[in-house]
């Protein structure tokens, strides 16, 4: 599997965790949309596309099976956004 495309669209708003989403593409055919860049303690990290169940839970709609499919999104979608940051400033 290769990540194709890393798109980031900020979001502004005031006082939130939220920065970022994220459109990753996967070899030129599949894409995800909606992971988030959210800011935490220790910095930047992404949360995968979730939607709230009926008991208030989040559930992923999709994320990786395994954890080096997982560090390798991450790597990608946090330089993508690091570049991006980068070019606003």
């Amino acid at each position: 599997m290769n990540i194709s495309d890393v798109r980031i669209r900020f979001v502004k708003k005031e006082d939130s965790k939220l920065k970022a989403v994220a459109s990753v593409t996967f070899d030129e055919c599949f894409v995800v949309h909606d992971i988030k860049v959210l800011e935490g303690p220790d910095g930047p990290f992404i949360a995968m596309p979730s939607r709230k169940t009926n008991d208030g839970e989040f559930k992923d709609i999709a994320h990786p099976l395994n954890s080096e499919t997982r560090e390798a999104l991450r790597s990608r979608v946090l330089a993508a956004y690091s570049e991006e940051t980068a070019k606003a400033d």
